[in-house]
């Protein structure tokens, strides 16, 4: 128990400051993550790399920050949440440091890629979900949007102003700023991140004060855990429908919006600061829209949230082509309508991945849902590379996505509709 965590008493409840250390974390990742989208334009012009070799690697970073995930919540079970969140930060720093000294497209994978796309796979959806369970029994959904927004938080405090950075002093400033930010959450984590309730005196939040203390963390090595979690999981349907719907999202958000939105919006002449400043707006709606959608997910049926989610946000997609020849209010309708469903599917979708697979094992079995969004992420991030490089737009890459998301949103109203096939597994 740390120093901070023994000093805390009375009616508050610690798990909300753990809520507040873990937003931080998040934050600081979800700036790396958005940085390449900085990056893109400068090193084109600079280096001569085209969109699609740029694309490459931050596909491969959108990859591997997925595919960490369930490796991840298996660490944190196995090792403890604050070192291994230690490691992920501290390693973060450094690969975003030592890309400042880059100059050839395999550096770019490496670093950008291989490094710190393992890194941010750590610091993701995955934290959030084993720090909401663990510290939650009541207000999961709420605790699980407010942890969510921080992605769409980083871009609003990093994005703007990294742009602006890179116009006037170089891609490099931008690099060696972003890994400024995610130093400072390292003492943060190291003294205000406690593993579990019980290590401050505390149960869950709402926790009946009869309920059955959770059980020891497993000892096997993580990727037992995780692979005999997936082994488990993937015999159901619910699984694959969890995962598929998941690998759209991330193929319309972080994969095709998220990496080429500030790209696009130069192909109609307008700066890498106005594009950033429109991936910003849209952050100030979700960050609305996710914590709403996680108090809604308490309340209301997950599965019919997430058919309005997605297919809400198809349609904002397909108009996206044609909000750039509309004056004035053509963009503006789009980072509302789109921003307030960037990322709101995630606390219904952690809902449903609890209630069918119950509270222990759901953050690994979430881990590799994830990894189907991130797998979404980098096919869309690496295949709208392709198509702008080949014609010279992003129209069909724009239908592309529309058209699958309304797809995941018929595909999310079959989940969790018959017997549940697991409601806990064996570790």
């Amino acid at each position: 128990m740390n120093w901070a965590a023994a000093r805390i008493g009375g009616r508050f409840h610690y798990g909300w400051l753990v809520v507040a250390v873990v937003f931080l974390v998040l934050l600081a990742a979800a700036g790396t993550r958005a940085t390449p989208s900085v990056l893109m334009v400068p090193l084109e012009h600079q280096f001569g790399w085209s969109r699609a070799t740029i694309s490459l690697a931050i596909s491969v970073n959108i990859a591997l920050y997925g595919l960490m995930g369930p490796f991840a919540a298996a660490a944190m079970q196995r090792f403890g949440v604050r070192p291994t969140v230690l490691v992920a930060v501290g390693t973060m720093a450094a690969g975003v440091a030592l890309s400042s000294m880059m100059s050839a497209p395999w550096q770019m994978v490496l670093i950008w890629g291989v490094m710190v796309g393992g890194a941010t796979g750590v610091a993701a959806l995955s934290l959030s979900a084993t720090v909401v369970t663990r510290w939650f029994t009541t207000h999961r959904g709420l605790a699980m949007g407010i942890l969510t927004a921080s992605s769409a938080t980083g871009q609003l405090v990093f994005l703007p102003f990294l742009a602006a950075i890179a116009q006037k002093h170089g891609w490099q400033s931008v690099v060696l700023v972003v890994a400024a930010a995610a130093v400072v959450v390292l003492p943060l984590v190291a003294f205000l991140l406690p593993e579990r309730p019980t290590d401050v005196q505390q149960r869950p939040f709402g926790e009946a004060h009869d309920a059955p203390v959770a059980p020891p963390a497993p000892h096997q090595n993580p990727l037992r855990i995780a692979f005999d979690a997936l082994t488990s999981a993937s015999r159901t349907r619910d699984f694959w429908l969890l995962f598929f719907s998941f690998f759209i999202c991330g193929a319309s958000t972080n994969g095709y919006v998220g990496t080429h939105l500030i790209a696009m919006c130069g192909d109609y002449g307008m700066t890498e600061v106005q594009g950033a400043s429109l991936l910003a707006t849209m952050g100030i709606f979700d960050l609305f829209g996710t914590t709403l959608s996680g108090w809604l997910s308490d309340r209301f049926n997950s599965r019919v949230l997430l058919f309005w989610y997605y297919g809400l946000r198809g349609l904002s997609l397909i108009y996206l082509p044609h909000a750039f020849g509309i004056d004035f209010f053509g963009l503006p309708i789009f980072a509302v309508f789109y921003g307030l469903d960037w990322i709101a599917t995630v606390p219904p979708t952690v809902r449903l991945a609890t209630d069918v697979f119950g509270k222990e094992r759901a953050p690994i079995v979430f881990g590799w849902v994830v990894a189907g969004h991130q797998l979404g992420a980098a096919f869309a991030a690496f295949g709208a590379g392709l198509l702008r490089s080949s014609l010279g737009t992003y129209t069909v890459a724009s239908m592309i996505s529309g058209g699958l998301c309304l797809v995941a949103a018929v595909l999310v109203l079959r989940i969790n509709r018959g017997p549940r096939a697991v409601t806990t597994l064996a570790v």
